[in-house]
């Protein structure tokens, strides 16, 4: 396997895009404490950031990165929108929004948008593609995607999508709920898959298969998780208000994980019944 690096990344579908590799999740971070959060990410050497419309923290993520001595050019930045009505009006109008908020500027950018969830409307769905597409033919989105969708989702967007396939599709992923199916799916479409959650929402560090892991590694338990799913292909989002776990997520490039580490990962999925969030898991 080839070193991972934390400046790594990887190109998305039909674009010059480039993702770094690892992310920083922001949900739940709100105010001076995103600020705070987001300004220390940057300082460790995070490059790429995850917001969205319903964290109502975006304006927060572009104050931290437009004091920060990193350049708009070197950072990448994901904002999230629900397909919550089917008037493109609407829509066009709240991403615009979110663009600007999120970029801190009147005539910014993002470089990946994605379709939050799928919601129960087919054609709420393909009214914020049609979106999505605009943002990127205008050049405020660099790449769009989804999250959240099952394949038959991203199917069903073949009848309507000019762009396609999305070049994303961020859904919840760690060994307790790896979604396989769907995970093979986005990889044989040319989608790249990113992971909520990785860490599980901390809810399973005191694992004993991950805790004996993390002794063998002289690791810490979400230090493994990071790691694991780098090594799986996915571009990993963790989270954290903590400066000193901030700088640990990012400390996970000095290791490697072997094929019997992997395998006993590999073992742990429950499916849908491990997932943290399993209204969105099939």
């Amino acid at each position: 396997m080839a070193t991972l690096k934390l400046q790594d990344t990887a190109t998305l579908t039909n674009t010059k895009t480039a993702i770094p590799r690892l992310g920083f999740g922001v949900y739940q971070l709100y105010g001076d404490k995103c600020f705070d959060a987001v300004t220390a990410a940057l300082e460790t050497g995070f490059r790429h950031f995850d917001s969205a419309n319903m964290y109502r923290n975006e304006t927060h993520v572009a104050a931290a990165i437009a004091q920060s001595p990193v350049s708009r050019d070197q950072v990448f930045l994901t904002t999230k929108l629900h397909p919550s009505t089917t008037d493109a009006d609407t829509l066009y109008k709240t991403a615009l929004q979110d663009v600007e908020k999120l970029s801190g500027a009147a005539d910014g950018y993002v470089d990946l948008f994605l379709i939050h969830q799928p919601g129960s409307s087919p054609e709420a769905r393909q009214a914020l593609w049609g979106v999505l597409e605009r943002l990127h033919n205008e050049g405020r989105a660099k790449a769009i995607g989804v999250s959240n969708y099952h394949a038959e989702h991203i199917q069903e967007m073949k009848a309507y999508a000019r762009v396609w396939p999305p070049q994303v599709n961020q859904i919840e992923l760690h060994p307790w709920c790896q979604q396989r199916q769907l995970v093979k799916y986005c990889h044989d479409s040319g989608i790249l898959v990113e992971a909520y959650s990785p860490l599980s929402c901390g809810e399973n560090l005191g694992d004993k298969t991950l805790a004996a892991m993390a002794t063998k590694h002289a690791k810490t338990p979400a230090q493994i998780l990071i790691r694991y799913a780098l090594q799986k292909g996915h571009v990993p989002l963790p989270k954290s208000g903590n400066v000193e776990r901030i700088k640990q997520n990012a400390n996970v490039f000095d290791f490697a994980l072997d094929k019997d580490d992997m395998a006993a990962l590999d073992g742990l999925d429950k499916g849908s019944g491990g997932a943290f969030y399993p209204a969105s898991v099939k």
